[in-house]
């Protein structure tokens, strides 16, 4: 009965993509339709019409929409600005109109290559250089015709990120300490460019060794160009490049070098640092968010509720990136003792050996019959069992609302005595339950912990 379900809900998948596309001008037999992998937000559907392969780009729901700053006609008519601007970026085929009874959203030629983060990587200095050229031209674009944007103002994004944080429970210590050092290090405002949003490593497209395609505009606005410069310099974004802080595939200098040569803004370290840290401590705030779409009914996905626990990477990120401020005396403080963890007993299986249990049989024997998106899903499902095995195992509360308060008003710093070991600390232990393979946890964990 599931396999007969499953079968008509691809026929009648293929038939309303067939639709779409021939009301495009593309006639043949929808063939191939797979969801890829990755994609926290969207959906992304790889098909072949004919002979030729798209992409379809579809929003999880209209309720979802409805808390984006650009609709997903503006994210299409961006895109098509960007292409007029020498940016390369994928060509809008076709956009889904309610008739269509198909969804929100629109399909793209596909761009050849790969946006795998271990391919990618692997190009070096000569894919960052053409990324920063691609960068420079996106910041040239005629704003004129995207008055549509939403406008990012340092001052107001602060406090909107002040605000967010108060609806997730404004109880992280380690999030106020970044939001308290926004707010007392403001750049001076200066020209609005476009602002990509998004433009990192996972949203290139890279073909023999080449960048072939800019993808995933979404979060697209007018802004600070170092924003962009900004943001695909944080660890999460690297993906275990810790020694190439500029996307993982160079330095720093080197690609703002690249970026300048390509007509960019000259580039400004005070910016940059101020835009590191915002959106880092945006992304903390935007995977606690996940959890509370998850609640809310919007997105009841399995992997809403696993990434809303990344939110302690980006804590341990804010305290490597803000501990420098401290005072030597308190960057040399030892971390504050720690219990022991409990050991097993020879009794009954614990939960957290039931739930290992169940993670091996998944490995075992569901894993080697899946593939693609389905394997990718069952990737997640393994990581929340883990997740709960080792809260089970003891993870420490992260909530501290009185801390919390102490940090935005002022009354605890990093000069205050003992508090940056203890934020250490409880980062370390809350990493270290949540998502232990961090690339950056054992490097910070073997800083911290030295005698």
């Amino acid at each position: 009965m599931a396999q007969a379900e499953e079968a008509s809900a691809a026929a009648a998948f293929a038939a309303g993509l067939a639709a779409v596309m021939a009301r495009a001008g593309h006639h043949g037999a929808i063939t191939g339709a797979r969801r890829l992998s990755g994609g926290a937000n969207m959906e992304s559907w790889l098909f072949t019409c004919g002979k030729a392969d798209f992409v379809l780009r579809r929003a999880p729901s209209a309720e979802w929409l409805a808390g984006r700053g650009l609709d997903m006609a503006g994210e299409a008519a961006v895109i098509r600005h960007a292409r007029t601007g020498c940016v390369i970026a994928p060509e809008i085929v076709v956009e889904l109109v309610p008739g269509d009874d198909f969804g929100i959203g629109f399909v793209m030629a596909c761009v050849p290559g790969t946006a795998d983060p271990e391919v990618v990587l692997a190009n070096g200095p000569t894919l960052a250089e053409e990324i920063a050229r691609a960068m420079a031209r996106i910041h040239a674009l005629d704003t004129g015709p995207l008055d549509f944007l939403p406008v990012l103002n340092a001052v107001e994004g602060v406090e909107r990120l002040a605000q967010q944080f108060a609806g997730a429970g404004g109880d992280r210590p380690v999030i106020a300490l970044g939001l308290a050092w926004l707010r007392a290090n403001l750049p001076e405002s200066g020209p609005l460019r476009v602002v990509h949003g998004d433009l990192r490593i996972g949203n290139v497209m890279a073909d023999h060794g080449h960048l072939s395609g800019v993808l995933d505009w979404e979060l697209a606005h007018l802004g600070d160009g170092h924003e962009d410069l900004a943001y695909g310099c944080m660890t999460v974004w690297r993906f275990g490049r810790l020694d190439k802080q500029a996307l993982g595939l160079t330095d720093v200098p080197t690609f703002a070098a690249a970026y300048e040569a390509a007509g960019g803004e000259p580039f400004d370290p005070v910016r940059f640092r101020f835009w590191l840290v915002y959106r880092t401590v945006w992304w903390a705030l935007g995977c606690l968010s996940m959890g509370q779409a998850w609640r809310s009914g919007a997105d009841r996905s399995l992997e809403r509720v696993v990434v809303a626990r990344r939110a302690a990477e980006q804590e341990l990120d804010l305290l490597l990136l803000l501990e420098g401020d401290a005072p030597a005396a308190e960057r040399a403080r030892p971390l504050p003792a720690t219990q022991p963890a409990p050991v097993a007993g020879d009794g009954e299986p614990s939960a957290g050996e039931i739930l290992t249990a169940v993670s091996e049989w998944l490995a075992a024997t569901v894993k080697p019959r899946l593939d693609g998106r389905d394997r990718w899903e069952l990737a997640v499902a393994q990581n929340a069992l883990g997740i709960v095995r080792r809260e089970l195992a003891g993870r420490p509360p992260v909530a501290d609302r009185a801390l919390a308060d102490a940090i935005l008003a002022g009354q605890a710093t990093l000069a205050s005595p003992g508090l940056l070991a203890d934020m250490r600390a409880r980062v370390l232990a809350t990493l270290s339950a949540d998502m232990p393979k961090y690339p950056a946890l054992a490097p910070a964990r073997a800083l911290w912990e030295q005698p």
